[in-house]
């Protein structure tokens, strides 16, 4: 049994008499200790499943399955919530503008824990300066911070319950370039010392073949491709991938197939890339393709294999 088991996970919203389906029918498996990361164009669905699995966001239907345990069917979600966090995206929007650092990184202790002050100012001290902070930085607000800092301060409020599970929803997007670094090298450092899983979402690719073990490609709310990180960039089978991997900044100077038109809103029939696939047959318009496997860790959803 995986670490955390995602089976048929669909997200709609309604938008006047169209149904957007954001997610649509995502099956994934999690093993412990190991970081997923899940790419894509920005707009294919990547931040609504992470915030369904954090249940930030109505699931219409499918199964999350954490530690055996169903957590749609649960009532009771607050050892869930211990377990499982959430790094947001933007540093400057996550974050109390009202509240001191101190007691940002107290709170979830004081409503999760029945520590005393003495134990939770310990905890938050410890859990600050293994993020790269000074003490000192605890009795001040966000605004006194670059972003590099705050986004710094949110990952020592998604570790400081000490959870085996976190969700990274493109965490270094909102920073300067010389601080992403810095960033991907402190979580992967965090992730080795408290033995964390990791789900990492990123349109990074660069980011993404640095830090993941495996890699799940998403578009119009579905996984088309997923394999271990050498499978997918050395070795990607789906159309949509590749077009992916030739976006990336390089100085080859050989031709290179880029994607054409944008992300749309609906998906159409058959294969969800088929209105860009720049290899689309007959079939592809018509028929959904089914998951191929390519090796035990390789699959592929395309009529290309």
């Amino acid at each position: 049994m995986a670490f955390l088991e995602i089976r048929d996970l669909s997200v709609e919203y309604k938008t006047g008499k169209d149904t957007i389906r954001a997610v649509n029918g995502v099956s994934l498996d999690i093993e412990k200790g190991e970081i997923l990361a899940v790419a894509g164009e920005s707009g294919c669905g990547k931040s609504t499943l992470a915030k369904s699995i954090m249940l930030l966001q109505p699931v219409k239907s499918g199964k999350i399955i954490f530690e055996g345990q169903d957590i749609l069917q649960q009532k009771n979600l607050k050892d869930f919530r211990k377990k499982v966090q959430m790094i947001f995206q933007n540093p400057y929007s996550s974050l109390d503008p009202k509240m001191k650092i101190i007691d940002t990184l107290r709170e979830p202790l004081k409503i999760n824990t029945d520590f005393s002050k003495d134990k939770t100012d310990e905890i938050v001290k410890d859990i600050i300066s293994k993020t790269g902070l000074q003490e000192e930085c605890l009795n001040l607000y966000p605004h006194e911070f670059s972003g590099g800092q705050r986004q710094r301060i949110a990952i020592a409020r998604a570790l400081v319950l000490q959870p085996e599970f976190i969700l990274a929803d493109e965490p270094v997007s909102a920073l300067d370039v010389s601080i992403q670094a810095q960033i991907i090298n402190l979580l992967k450092e965090l992730k080795e010392h408290y033995n964390l899983t990791f789900l990492f979402i990123s349109h990074d690719l660069s980011v993404i073949k640095y830090l993941a073990d495996r890699v799940a490609v998403m578009y119009l709310g579905e996984i088309l491709e997923i394999g271990k990180k050498e499978e997918i960039f050395y070795d990607a089978r789906h159309p949509y991938t590749k077009a992916l991997l030739a976006s990336v900044p390089s100085v080859n100077r050989e031709k290179k197939t880029l994607l054409k038109g944008d992300l749309p809103s609906l998906s159409p029939s058959g294969c969800p890339f088929h209105p860009r696939c720049p290899e689309c047959r007959q079939i592809c318009r018509e028929k959904h393709p089914n998951q191929v496997k390519i090796s035990d860790t390789h699959f592929v959803s395309c009529y290309c294999e």
